[in-house]
């Protein structure tokens, strides 16, 4: 008895409104995390690629540009309308992009992209400056907004859809073109999402190319784009920044985070047991594959053994399994150099590390792996000042507050960190001195539309999201005129 495999599904790229293979007919396979199995093939795209896209964003950027910030806002309307008509197509790409929950991909990312389209959209129509006035006698002056041009995007694997709506939305609100790269190994949903978008805003506006780092790289160093922006690791972002300082190329950059997660001894025992239960999900949440994953908790001495048992015990109720399972927080890491990363961080622990829970793959069909808690660490072990971007969760114990500011500001990055605490003072203090771009009080990891995203330090620069994330896609210029000519 044979068993007949599937064919793989062919990917393709979108550039000037059709869908392409790599001009030099490259492909790589694309694998499904839940089963470690390939399902489809997409372009590794080359130069040749890269030089077309590039020069059908440049094509179409003066019509879309000179459109009144109106006509743009429809399109992104159309956009978001498109996005929740589509929304079962998108779930279903994105499920075998990451091998995600349905019920999850359906309920926690689908509704924020879509609004987040939505505040673009109506952001397209508040490009404002300083008002116009008389600086110097016999002459007026006054500020406007611009699109930069064509923007080249690198979205990463953990969040494939939500990252490419953080990339293009502000982009295309703001007149810009643009040419999006998503990861080699999560592309289906962006080829999806082209399609959706090429049917709505003129061709060249929005180009989808596939492939790996290397195709990241020439989109960089390539001289038409006059952004570039990325999200991924320290190394690439370092990379990223060198390449495009070569023609002063502007660049933002979101590049991972190790955030600190501060529990203080005054919470009562039911506050207490809900911070163990929301740090739980905000840890494990997208198998910890969230760059302001609370991963790093600080807790006081007095209550450490307490807060270690319970989210031990949090953790090994926690469930993760395959997509259609209704009762998981999580589904499989994104790949198998992922799987390799993680289980690296637990097999390279220091003697004096205790793993509490987890610890463990999961079977031996994709690349699932165990609820992870471990303490009895040290501020210079590895597994506190690296980032692991898996369902584990480091407990270390502080005496006061002016030890828990020194271990959370203790790591090179500056992303996300939180204050779980029920004194106003000290929560006030606490979000001054912690040196991250988010504090979050009470609670980890929510985001909304109308507040900025993004950190200090190795965590990169710039802003996603919000009216600060918008103006990062524009350029100021000022105009002058005499009164007297």
């Amino acid at each position: 008895m044979t068993t007949e495999l599937r064919p793989l599904r062919t990917l393709r790229n979108y550039i000037d409104g059709e869908f392409r293979e790599a001009a030099d007919g490259r492909t790589t396979e694309v694998v499904n995390p839940a089963t470690g199995e390939a399902y489809a093939t997409a372009p590794l795209s080359g130069t040749a690629d890269v030089d077309a896209a590039m020069a059908a964003a440049e094509a179409a950027f003066p019509a879309w540009r000179d459109l009144i910030p109106a006509e743009r806002q429809k399109a992104l309307l159309k956009i978001a309308d498109a996005f929740e008509e589509r929304a079962e197509d998108l779930i279903a790409a994105e499920v075998e992009n990451t091998g995600k929950p349905v019920g999850l991909t359906r309920t926690e990312e689908i509704p924020p992209m879509v609004d987040q389209i939505r505040f673009f959209a109506g952001a397209a129509r508040m490009l404002e400056g300083r008002s116009g006035g008389e600086y110097m006698e016999g002459l007026t002056s006054f500020v406007r907004r611009e699109p930069i041009g064509v923007c080249a995007q690198v979205a990463p694997w953990n969040y494939p859809m939500m990252m490419a709506v953080w990339k293009f939305a502000p982009a295309l609100a703001a007149g810009n073109t643009v040419v999006l790269k998503p990861s080699d190994t999560t592309p289906a949903s962006t080829v999806l999402m082209a399609e959706i978008i090429g049917s709505i805003v003129p061709k060249g506006v929005f180009n989808v190319i596939t492939g790996d780092r290397d195709t990241g790289r020439l989109m960089v160093e390539h001289p038409t784009p006059a952004m570039a922006s990325v999200t991924g690791s320290v190394r690439a972002g370092r990379e990223v920044a060198g390449a495009a300082a070569r023609d002063l190329k502007r660049v933002h950059l979101e590049l991972g985070g190790k955030a600190p997660v501060v529990v203080f001894d005054d919470l009562d025992a039911a506050a207490l047991a809900k911070a163990v239960e929301d740090i739980a999900v905000a840890g494990f949440f997208n198998a910890g594959q969230d760059c302001t994953a609370a991963t790093r908790v600080l807790v006081h001495e007095s209550i450490h053994d307490e807060f270690v048992r319970a989210l031990a015990k949090t953790a090994a109720e926690t469930k993760t399994g395959q997509p259609d399972d209704e009762d998981v927080l999580y589904g499989p890491l994104n790949n198998a150099n992922q799987l390799a990363q993680v289980s690296g961080f637990i097999d390279r622990l220091p003697a004096h590390a205790k793993v509490e829970a987890g610890g463990q793959r999961i079977g031996d069909k994709g690349y699932f792996y165990a609820p992870t808690v471990v303490s009895g660490l040290k501020q210079d072990d590895e597994i506190v000042q690296q980032e692991v971007f898996g369902p584990v969760i480091t407990v270390q114990p502080f005496t006061d507050e002016a030890e828990a500011v020194a271990y959370a500001n203790g790591v090179e990055y500056g992303l996300a960190s939180s204050v779980w605490t029920k004194d106003h003072g000290r929560a006030m203090r606490m979000s001054k001195t912690l040196d991250f771009g988010c504090v979050w009080i009470n609670t980890h990891i929510p985001l909304v539309a109308e507040m900025p995203h993004g950190g200090f330090k190795k965590s990169g620069y710039g802003k996603d999201l919000s009216a600060y994330g918008f103006e990062d896609y524009t350029r100021v210029k000022h105009v002058m005129t005499s009164l007297e000519f």
